[in-house]
């Protein structure tokens, strides 16, 4: 279903794009412009929570934000954002309340290489976070489950790149 609501919103788009990671690529997943449409959005947490019932959500900006904030306001649980940059405002990278020490599982729209959900691992490490298992909606199959495996982190997709195509 979630695959078919996707495709039906032209998600994932042939071109040629610059990825988050530098990469180039012939197509471009667009999570966030489909979680703008409510249907996608509650889809994409109905097949979170098929994968798993978390007790604290993260995710980095800008991609994972709206997931992990349906999905806390869903689940009633709390959650973590994690900043790219901290040049503004209390200049925190993270924001949220981990000085709980929670056990976080992060979200991500879109994994290629896995490199800015490693940064997002090691930030919440070094505040006392344990971080075992991500979540992502789509994975290009570019290496970021196995970078996130290495580092001690389980990769869990909704979809992998090759389910789109």
């Amino acid at each position: 279903m979630l695959r078919d609501m996707l495709i039906r919103e032209n998600a994932v788009k042939r071109g040629d794009f610059t990825l988050t990671s530098g990469k180039k690529s012939q197509y471009y997943a667009d999570i966030k412009d489909a979680c703008t449409k409510s249907e996608i959005m509650r889809e994409i947490i109905k097949e979170i929570k098929k994968i798993q019932t978390p007790e604290v959500v993260g995710g980095v900006e800008l991609g994972a934000v709206p997931i992990v904030v349906a999905l806390a306001y869903d689940l009633k649980i709390p959650y973590l954002i994690i900043r790219k940059e901290s040049n503004h405002g209390m200049k925190k990278l993270l924001v949220g309340h981990a000085e709980d020490k929670p056990v976080v599982t992060l979200i991500e729209d879109v994994v290629t290489t896995g490199g800015s959900l490693l940064k997002a691992v090691k930030l919440l490490r070094e505040n006392h976070c344990t971080v075992k298992e991500a979540i992502t909606v789509i994975d290009r199959e570019e290496g970021g489950k196995e970078l996130l495996r290495e580092n001690g982190v389980e990769l869990k997709s909704l979809l992998k790149i090759k389910d789109i195509f």
